[in-house]
């Protein structure tokens, strides 16, 4: 069993990989990793093509989701991105959100962060940053968010529950998330939760979906919405990188257990964190 520091340090030695790769190659992958297919282009992704603020040099193809779609974002808000990538979803967020208000992307793979920096750079934006750091513990003060996206991310983090409530601290009173995620709603096979590639894939690193709502809860939100469900499909030519012949019928047989989810949550507006300053 891999300690938490050295899954992190796993993840973030794939991501760096990925930050080179180009779209297509992720695309057709489990978020970047875990082999590609020729079966299926889109395993994950959703297309960004036609939202204001699409960036093609920021796209890497790496959400399960459209999370800004969903988000709210008004004129002037701040907003955080939790593992930001190239910053295609700030991108987005800062055309809903205006030169007024100010995108905040956080990452902890080096690579990605000059990525985006380099893309924010390139359009001038000014009201766009990239801050190299774990969202578990985020480089942002308390109560200073608006509006917190993310897409594909969390399921990566081995402590998902400290993440929830890092995003508690950071949103401002009556503040909302939407997220992006991969969840289970069944068992995975063992050869497929014991691959490390499939940990980085978003696939093996999934948690059971009544759990994941359920840290949610005890991070203190209300008002949770499910925006969007979809079954995640994983084609033949991937698993058979981990199952033999029968194992994949065996896994097929039963109803499709990964699911992108796209969860709303607020933080209510009475709430305050002691040593928060909100009180």
């Amino acid at each position: 069993m891999q300690s938490e520091e050295q899954i992190k340090e796993m993840v973030k030695q794939k991501y760096s990989e990925i930050a080179l790769q180009d779209k297509g190659t992720n695309a057709s992958s489990c978020c970047g990793a875990g082999g590609c297919s020729n079966e299926v282009y889109n395993i994950m992704s959703e297309d960004y093509v036609d939202l204001a603020g699409y960036t093609q040099s920021a796209d890497l193809g790496l959400g399960c989701g459209l999370p800004t779609q969903f988000a709210k974002i008004k004129k002037g808000d701040t907003v955080i991105d939790l593992g930001s990538g190239a910053g295609n979803d700030c991108f987005v967020a800062r055309a809903e959100t205006g030169e007024t208000g100010k995108v905040i992307g956080i990452d902890f793979t080096p690579a990605m962060i000059e990525k985006a920096r380099s893309n924010a750079e390139n359009l001038s934006y000014n009201n766009v940053e990239f801050r190299l750091g774990d969202i578990e513990k985020m480089p942002v003060g308390a109560n200073v968010a608006d509006v917190i996206v993310s897409n594909c991310v969390l399921n990566l983090v081995p402590n998902k529950a400290a993440v929830f409530q890092e995003m508690y601290r950071v949103l401002k009173p009556a503040a909302h998330f939407s997220i992006s995620d991969i969840v289970l709603t069944g068992s995975l096979p063992e050869k497929i939760l014991s691959a490390a590639e499939m940990y980085a894939g978003c696939v093996a690193s999934a948690i059971d979906k009544e759990l994941y709502l359920s840290y949610i809860r005890s991070a203190g939100f209300t008002n949770i919405v499910i925006q969007k469900d979809k079954p995640i499909v994983v084609p033949d030519d991937i698993l058979t990188n981990y199952l033999n012949e029968n194992e994949i019928a065996l896994y097929k047989a039963n109803d499709t257990v990964i699911r992108s989810i796209t969860v709303y949550a607020e933080k209510p507006a009475s709430a305050c964190l002691p040593g928060s300053g909100c009180c």
